[in-house]
């Protein structure tokens, strides 16, 4: 059982930085293989800037109509494919804005179109507002959407839209998008229907610790009631050309670390704690295999979401390879669902 709820406020007033760090370090050590830690290549496509939900911490979207908004064509998002597989990558993620000119059948014949194309190629696709929001149009159900969505080609669900998973703070950020219950409910049904998912969290944008433990908590309650997460990834808000950021003091190194390691010892039910570089920078992202984290995410080839809000950080695989050596850990390429298949030289 991992730590109460207490206890997590408790680690967060504490000053034992490092402690707190090799705590996590040893949880980490018995949920994974301690001599490994890994990384994946794959891509994030965002088939569209279109979104109707107005979040205070995003510069990415454009309202509907913007001459600055698109939807990319098949073909578009065919050359990026082909562009990460050329890098050896094994997977997408698409997730894209709040389009309500996309009905269902725009994402099934997507899906389809893509597996048929790309039979090999994960698709590991749309946040649960994207979700909501597609049930919503079309009149049916979240379980029937994700099941349609399924059929189609759909293979994992990514864990965006999460931010905080506290009321209180999505109305003040979020207002117009789905509330704690509704992002839970796109997962527990994605996994009653046999579908992996992943967990996030953006903190760092005026929440107060109690509000990271309670959103701790509610993923914490349903992967003991689904099993269906296959890791948790926090990473820091970037706050650079939003409303938001004029509003919020700026993410500390010690802070992220912190909470990447509290997040350990509190998710003791999920195996994998990613350590982020995209926000806080290669060398912290580092710096976290030693406070919990046993894997370093994706190349990413394409960031569009955050480097709209100013965040420059870019790297690849060689760069990841080494902070993981110099780390001390064996460098393993993963796929999506954390499949460790195959060790480089």
């Amino acid at each position: 059982m991992g730590i109460s709820q207490q206890e997590a406020l408790d680690l967060f007033a504490s000053d034992d930085f490092v402690g707190i760090g090799m705590a996590a370090n040893e949880v980490r050590r018995k949920k994974t293989d301690p001599r490994i830690a890994t990384y994946q290549i794959d891509r994030n496509i965002n088939y569209t800037n279109f979104c109707t939900e107005y979040c205070s911490f995003c510069a990415f979207y454009r309202p509907m109509g913007s001459k600055e908004g698109y939807v990319l064509s098949f073909e578009e998002i065919c050359h990026k494919i082909d562009e990460m597989l050329e890098l050896g990558g094994t997977g997408v993620l698409l997730q894209g804005g709040l389009n309500p000119d996309l009905k269902l059948d725009y994402y099934e014949n997507l899906l389809s179109s893509l597996k048929q194309k790309y039979p090999r190629v994960h698709l590991h696709c749309f946040s649960a507002p994207e979700i909501i929001c597609i049930a919503e149009i079309s009149n049916l159900s979240v379980r029937d959407t994700i099941a349609r969505l399924r059929a189609a080609g759909l293979e994992s669900i990514p864990g965006g839209g999460a931010e905080i998973l506290d009321d209180e703070v999505r109305a003040r950020i979020s207002r117009l998008k789905c509330t704690s219950n509704e992002w839970e409910l796109v997962h527990r049904e994605a996994h009653s229907l046999g579908l992996r998912t992943t967990a996030t969290m953006m903190f760092g944008c005026g929440e107060d610790y109690s509000q990271r433990v309670n959103h701790f908590e509610r993923v914490r309650r349903l992967q003991e009631d689904t099993g269906g997460f296959t890791a948790f990834i926090p990473w820091i808000f970037a706050p650079d050309h939003t409303s938001l950021g004029k509003r919020v003091q700026e993410t500390t190194a010690v802070d992220y670390l912190k909470t990447l390691a509290i997040s350990r010892l509190y998710l003791d039910n999920i195996d994998h704690i990613q350590s982020s570089w995209l926000t806080p920078g290669i060398k912290i992202c580092q710096v976290g295999l030693q406070f919990g984290a046993d894997d370093v995410g994706s190349i990413l080839i394409e960031e569009n979401v955050v480097y709209a809000a100013g965040v420059r950080n870019r790297t690849n695989e060689a760069e990841l390879r080494r902070i993981i050596s110099d780390a001390g850990y064996i460098p393993a390429q993963r796929d999506t669902l954390y499949r460790t298949y195959f060790l480089k030289q």
